[in-house]
């Protein structure tokens, strides 16, 4: 930077010294992205000051020497933008024959994917017109009427207002143009003079694919240049060239119209009619057509094709005989153009389910004339992306540094590329479950001393609930950041009754459910459940209802079990089915000790992501496992997880 700085002041000072002020470089095109890869034309309007003349022109992209040109015009290279999601800095610089250099820079911003998840308001654009074709003023929501699939919807707003255009001109250069070359030529540049200050043209010449586009720009010397360089050669695919055209401008804040000029001649494309129809609703581009005859001029089916590309799409198709008729061709455009009704509405249907939506729009008074879309595409479903919580470790139990190159996923047996992969350093959200049976009395002391010594481990930022269980279940308090709740309920620790184990296990992931983040489950137990549920001392609840809500709840369970009287199988299932860990002490002094190894799992867990191959939202239960490439690797994780159901 700084010797960037030092090379400016020193040819400024230069300039000032000789007297000559560098060439004025003005970049005109683009001047914004255009949404896919392709060929684009870097053109820039250069001055050099008084009787200087230009030795050279060099266009860079990034600091990277893309072309160099001499001193005569036009200015203008072709780059191949290979990756729009990107930032780019484009650089043309002149230099004149007295080593002056004069420079311009403009940046392209990366294209933003944004994931849209829900069917929240959808935009109508509209032109209404009288039984003259005179634009229609001053309507307010109340006179017009929308359906969607038949269902008719309430508007949330009825605005009229004049918006910025993004033109792309699609202009046939295809060798069946080339007795009508300078029609094509004629039509295309007289899209000019209706341009205002914050309209955009990009210009996008097509035969068997399209050629280098120029634009976007509002330059009208740069527009009209690139319309005079259009030869005709070459093949025809005009349905392809349109689809990828109306792709280019999808996204782009401003109404998006495409002016397909053609002999509708396409003996090459790959894609169907309604294929381009359907990519043009879906980027809710406005086709207009003008129909120009080529060597063999415009066929009935060519016709149609046109007629049916610009209705569908809610613009007009025009086939003017002679030059002289291009006129009325732009004079309805740049009516349309001049006021457009923007309508507003939250769709009855909230489905994201990625299918076309039937629109239909009327004003109640029949003699008006409505040129809207006619639907459009319910977003997609976002995809399926489970996170899940998990350790390594040695097969002598000691914790692991593991990297994502290291894990395989198996998602129902299909492998899965990770995503995302990172240390698990979130705050926790932890539930302590006590169970304060008759039973446990002789161990309350060690056992009330070792949970406090767990409670004071926990970071600051962890938040903790409580909950006792005996003969049944007890909230002694909900999830929180204070730590003084859980010691006092602690200190009034009193062991009688029975052990309504599934009861606590059920109300401690309830308690979780309503947590986001990071979430944990500490269980001590020393007997087992009745299981006899509603008959006895036991829970309410049964083990499959613990089961069936642990799978629901992506929470990790630390199981501790004291004693001989234990289901020590469960307790195990639990842990290992969660990604968390079974500990069976076989005296209460060692207790303490295993609070502190709960206490290093949380602290040693990584948080693995990828996006599922299996893209179905049915709610179903998908089997995940986590593996280690190198052998004597111990994985803990999550066994799966519920798909999301819509």
């Amino acid at each position: 930077m700084l010797i960037g700085i030092a090379s400016l002041l020193w040819s400024n000072q230069a300039d000032a010294e000789s007297g000559v002020a560098p060439p004025l470089v003005r970049i005109t095109s683009p001047l914004g992205r255009t949404g896919l890869p392709g060929a684009i034309r870097i053109v820039a309007q250069i001055k050099p000051d008084g009787g200087q003349t230009l030795k050279a022109v060099r266009f860079l992209v990034d600091g990277e020497l893309v072309g160099t040109l001499g001193g005569d015009p036009p200015f203008a290279v072709e780059w191949a933008d290979k990756n729009p999601f990107e930032r780019r800095e484009i650089v043309v610089e002149a230099e004149d024959d007295e080593g002056n250099v004069g420079r311009d820079t403009v940046v392209l911003d990366p294209i933003e994917v944004r994931e849209n998840t829900e069917v929240t308001s959808v935009l109508v654009e509209a032109g209404v017109y009288d039984a003259k074709g005179r634009v229609v003023r001053n309507l307010t929501a109340a006179e017009f009427r929308l359906e969607e699939d038949g269902v008719v919807q309430d508007l949330d707003m009825v605005t009229p207002e004049v918006l910025p255009t993004y033109f792309a001109l699609l202009v046939d250069s295809s060798q069946s143009m080339w007795r009508n070359i300078e029609f094509v030529r004629a039509a295309a540049a007289r899209l000019g003079p209706y341009l205002r200050p914050r309209d955009r043209v990009i210009v996008a010449p097509f035969s068997k694919s399209i050629r280098a586009i120029t634009g976007p720009t509002s330059d009208r010397p740069t527009i009209d240049e690139a319309i005079a360089a259009i030869r005709a050669e070459g093949g025809t695919a005009m349905r392809d060239a349109l689809i990828e055209t109306v792709k280019r401008l999808e996204g782009v804040e401003a109404r998006r119209v495409t002016v397909l000029i053609t002999d509708a001649y396409d003996e090459h494309s790959r894609s169907s009619l309604d294929e381009a129809i359907e990519a043009a609703k879906a980027a809710e581009v406005t086709v207009y057509t003008v129909g120009i005859g080529g060597v063999a001029g415009i066929s009935l089916r060519g016709n149609d094709e046109l007629k049916a590309i610009a209705t569908r799409t809610g613009g007009r198709a025009f086939f003017p005989a002679r030059p002289e008729g291009l006129g009325e061709v732009y004079d309805l455009l740049a009516s349309d153009a001049q006021l457009r009704y923007l309508i507003t509405y939250t769709p009855k249907n909230q489905r994201r389910d990625g299918t076309w939506r039937n629109v239909s729009l009327r004003t109640y008074a029949k003699e008006f004339l409505v040129k809207a879309r006619d639907g459009y595409l319910a977003p997609d479903p976002p995809p399926v992306k489970p996170s899940l919580e998990f350790t390594a470790m040695d097969l002598e139990s000691r914790f692991l540094d593991l990297t994502a190159d290291d894990l395989i996923i198996l998602e129902d047996g299909v492998e899965q590329k990770v995503e995302t992969f990172h240390e698990a350093t979130a705050p926790v959200s932890l539930v302590l479950a006590l169970d304060t049976s008759g039973s446990m009395k002789r161990s309350s002391p060690k056992v009330v001393e070792a949970a406090v010594s767990f409670v004071e481990a926990l970071r600051p930022e962890d938040n903790l609930g409580m909950i006792t269980f005996a003969d049944r279940s007890l909230v002694a308090h909900g999830v929180s950041e204070d730590r003084s709740a859980t010691i006092q309920a602690l200190q009034d620790y009193q062991a009688v009754g029975g052990t309504a184990l599934y009861d606590a296990l059920c109300d401690s992931l309830l308690m979780l459910k309503q947590r986001s983040g990071r979430r944990a489950l500490v269980v001590l137990t020393d007997g087992r459940d009745e299981d006899n549920p509603g008959t006895g001392p036991g829970s309410v609840r049964t083990w499959d209802d613990a089961l069936h809500l642990l799978q629901q709840v992506d929470a990790t369970v630390f199981a501790v079990g004291l004693g001989t009287k234990l289901d020590q199988g469960r307790l195990q299932m639990l842990a290992t089915q969660s990604g968390g860990q079974a500990y069976f002490p076989e005296e209460v002094a060692q207790l303490a000790g295993q609070y502190e190894r709960i206490i290093e799992n949380l602290r040693h867990r990584y948080i693995v992501s990828y996006t599922s191959t299996n893209s179905k939202r049915d709610g179903a239960w998908r089997n995940v496992e986590i593996k280690a490439r190198s052998n004597g690797v111990i994985i803990s994780s999550r066994s799966g997880y519920f798909a999301p159901d819509r």
